[in-house]
């Protein structure tokens, strides 16, 4: 079974992302901050996708991303940003630190499997 996590503080994000990945075939595990991510992220090495949040307390989802990438171990695994900033500047700053891609709150189930499925993660549903 394909794993992932979504870090999130909103708890009802994480419950939304969670379902729809559980409905994909995802186990999923979650976190409410970068700091609670990266260390789930150690305990369960065969997570390869992460959905983060940008604006958590903590450790916010940029200096996630920022920490997960200096970590080869974590090369492999797909980090989309899942976020209410929608400046072009903070999206740019988000994939030059590894992110996969990008996806606005607020965002619909189908938006979420359009964008895995772009990022070959998710077959086409029907």
């Amino acid at each position: 079974m394909r794993r992932a996590l979504v870090i999130d503080d909103s708890r009802t994000i994480r419950s939304i992302l969670g379902k729809k990945l559980g409905q994909l075939g995802f186990k999923v595990s979650e976190a409410e901050n970068g700091k609670a991510g990266i260390e789930v992220l150690q305990a369960t090495p065969a997570i390869s996708l992460v959905l983060v949040d940008w604006n958590m307390p903590v450790m916010n989802g940029l200096e996630f991303v920022k920490q997960a990438r200096a970590d080869s171990k974590w090369d492999s695994v797909t980090i989309v940003m899942v976020t209410t900033e929608t400046e072009t500047s903070q999206m740019l700053a988000a994939l030059d630190a590894g992110a996969n891609d990008y996806i606005m709150k607020p965002f619909t189930d189908e938006i979420i499997a359009e964008r895995l499925m772009l990022l070959g993660i998710q077959e086409q549903t029907v």
